[in-house]
């Protein structure tokens, strides 16, 4: 399979520029082999796509593009701390869905970031995860997605 940045290439994918941080901590930091993302939105330009519940206000269709967003300001961040042809591959992703009550979908959700993981790395794409529902999401997101990557 193609290195990542020449897979992204190949999918007519551009990465974002890195979000600044909105408090006291890094977008990425690497301990070892592994690199660490903090949790990060579907902003697109530094603006929130959406807002909402997922099940009410954001449907899942609508959810899953946006879980697509989040993972590719993870992998912004990644390449700009470790260069993102240095992984090895995708260790975990976490991803929380602010649910409206009973929605039970969080994993078709998260699909749209562990999707789009496969795309670009193939076998390597392949990874532990966590979907969770949740109350709230800062700034109103109806998504959040944060990974964890081995690098080389």
């Amino acid at each position: 399979m193609s290195k990542p940045n020449e897979r992204l290439r190949e999918l007519g994918i551009t990465l974002p520029k890195v979000a600044a941080p909105a408090g006291a901590y890094l977008p990425a930091r690497r301990s070892g082999s592994l690199v660490f993302t903090a949790g990060q939105l579907p902003l697109v330009e530094g603006k929130l796509v959406a807002t909402g519940k997922v099940g009410t206000e954001v449907g899942v269709e609508d959810a899953y593009g946006h879980a697509r967003i989040c993972v590719l300001n993870a992998l912004a961040a990644v390449d700009a701390l470790v260069g993102l042809d240095s992984v090895v591959g995708i260790v975990k992703v976490v991803g929380f869905v602010a649910s409206a009550p009973g929605f039970s979908g969080q994993p078709a959700v998260i699909n749209g970031a562990s999707e789009l993981l496969g795309e670009v790395f193939g076998e390597a794409g392949l990874h532990a995860r966590s979907a969770v529902g949740v109350a709230e999401l800062p700034l109103n997101a109806p998504v959040e997605v944060e990974i964890v990557v081995e690098v080389s």
